[in-house]
């Protein structure tokens, strides 16, 4: 059950992140990083999370994106998994 309350904390912190309005500031990397690494080690570890979840979040678009682009797959009945399983215990019984 606390993996599911971090999950929805994670969510949740997603969510707020993403209706916040967007801010343009040009600033280099080298600037960036000079700035990150002067913020305190509990607001340079909430900058790394939020790193962290940007790309989870992105990875989990191209994922979603991937699946569903994959043909649709015919439905699997009990059968089907039954008659995988003995093939499979066949085959490493010869073996």
């Amino acid at each position: 059950m606390a993996k599911l309350q971090d999950w929805r904390s994670h969510y949740n912190l997603i969510n707020s992140m993403m209706a916040i309005d967007m801010v343009s500031i040009p600033i280099t990397l080298e600037q960036l990083i000079t700035a990150v690494q002067q913020l305190q080690p509990e607001e340079r570890a909430e900058v790394a999370r939020a790193l962290i979840l940007v790309d989870l979040r992105s990875d989990l678009r191209a994922l979603i994106q991937e699946l569903y682009a994959q043909p649709s797959v015919d439905e699997i009945t009990d059968d089907n998994i039954m008659a995988e399983i003995k093939a499979v215990r066949q085959q490493s019984h010869q073996t």
